[in-house]
């Protein structure tokens, strides 16, 4: 490429060439079309609406319960409460149970592995599990495999390059 027509390309880049104002009417035909298919005045305020945020007061009340862990009690803008309690477990680790404002109870349930890393079990409302496996895989990072509720497994694999970056490598199977 000579330098003439280096130089030439770099020309059509200041504002008022040719070229910008080729750019500039592509956006204007785009503009008019996105305002065609979207409506008038009327998807501009539902799309406000949208943005607006909700109105009311959400207030958290933490305090320390009777085992010294942080207990938590969550007021929602409807007056809904949500309790949040933890315990610590046999093994040492610290457990929740979070009670819904309809009643709703979810438990979080950490446990150590045989490789001394937490897993965890979670047990939804309406009684789904999902788990969370931890292992340390041979080079020393810690993977983990998570299995929904629905049967869905995701796999996370950590591996660490040569220059002492680390790789994630995320697999998805199932529902």
């Amino acid at each position: 490429m000579s330098q003439d027509r280096r130089t030439s390309n770099t020309i059509n880049l200041v504002k008022g060439t040719a070229m910008n104002r080729h750019h500039a009417l592509h956006a204007a035909v785009f503009a008019l079309l996105v305002a065609a298919i979207s409506g008038t005045t009327g998807a501009t305020d539902a799309e406000a609406k949208w943005v607006k945020a909700k109105e009311g007061t959400t207030t958290i009340h933490r305090h320390r319960g009777a085992d010294g862990l942080t207990d938590a009690t969550i007021t929602g803008p409807k007056g809904g409460v949500t309790t949040v309690d933890r315990t610590r477990g046999a093994d040492g680790l610290v457990d929740k149970t979070v009670t819904g404002p309809k009643g709703g109870v979810t438990t979080v349930d950490r446990t150590r592995g045989p490789d001394g890393l937490v897993d965890k079990t979670v047990t939804g409302p309406k009684g789904g599990v999902a788990t969370v496996d931890r292992t340390r895989g041979a080079d020393g990072l810690v993977d983990k495999t998570v299995t929904g509720p629905k049967g869905g497994v995701t796999t996370v694999d950590r591996t660490r390059n040569a220059d002492g970056t680390v790789d994630t490598t995320i697999t998805k199977a199932g529902p």
